[in-house]
Order: structure tokens, then C-alpha cells, then sequence
């Protein structure tokens, strides 16, 4: 891993009406545009979707990372996230955050083990420790 800090660069651009193309070296541009609940088209990832979908997906590697290191066996680790976007006061922003992961493990492994460890990657994941919502997780260990 490198030193700290980490620096990550992205653009945008966009006209003045429809898509925005957001793009970072090395990687394939994506298209986003407004969600539906601010009259955009509904089709495309809007920053609502990928603020979501980054809350999700930093939880399943802070999990990858921390099982790894602690040297719990699993087969496979499904997660859903929920942003909540209300007011707060004057301003627009998210209030909440919850994660359902469902985790299966082999037969055999420790449970209590296994659901230490989410809890500690959703306490430990860089993007909900970035963001200033309450964050919940409901999360279920299965045998395989």
C-alpha cells in the first residue's frame, strides 16, 4: 500500500443540458445524469446512486481486507445500501446510511467471529467515516 496521503482525481463534463461524463486515468468513463426525484431521465447513475453504491462497495473491501488479515474463510458477501436524502435545516443532504450484508461462511467457521468482523469493517470503511449520516447495519452470517 502507499504512504498516506492518497490523492484521487476525477473530472466532469457536461453542456448545459443532459449527460455528465465523468472520467479518471486509466479507467472507463461513466455517464451520469440527475436521479428522477430531480426531474432527470432515471436511466443513468446519478451522485445520489454512486454515493450509495461507494458506501457499499467500500464495505465489501474494508471486509476483504480486514477477513484477510484475520484470516476468516468465506465463500461470498452480498450487500445492499440505503442512503436516506432529507433536509436537514436549510440544507439537502444524506441523514442515514444502512448496509444489509448477507455473509456466508464455510460450515464450521466461528459466527460470532464472522459478524465481528463486519461490524468492524463498517466502523473501519474510509467512505461512511468520510460522511457525516448515521450509519446502520443489519447484517446476517450463513453456513454454506
Amino acid at each position: 500500500m502507499e504512504a498516506f496521503p492518497h490523492e484521487y482525481k476525477v473530472a466532469a463534463r457536461a453542456a448545459s443540458e443532459g449527460e455528465v461524463t465523468l472520467t479518471a486515468d486509466g479507467i472507463e468513463p461513466i455517464v451520469s445524469a440527475a436521479p428522477i426525484q430531480f426531474d432527470g431521465p432515471g436511466d443513468r447513475w446519478s451522485p445520489e446512486d454512486l454515493l450509495v453504491a461507494a458506501v457499499a462497495d467500500c464495505f465489501i473491501l474494508t471486509f476483504r481486507a480486514i477477513a484477510k488479515h484475520s484470516k476468516l474463510e468465506w465463500a461470498s458477501l452480498e450487500c445492499s445500501a440505503t442512503g436516506t436524502l432529507d433536509k436537514d435545516g436549510r440544507k439537502t443532504c444524506f441523514t442515514a446510511f444502512t448496509i444489509n450484508a448477507w455473509l456466508e461462511v464455510p460450515e464450521g467457521t466461528d459466527m460470532e467471529k464472522a459478524h465481528k468482523l463486519l461490524e468492524k469493517s463498517e466502523e473501519s470503511c474510509l467512505v461512511t467515516n468520510s460522511l457525516n449520516a448515521e450509519v446502520t447495519l443489519k447484517a446476517e452470517v450463513i453456513n454454506t
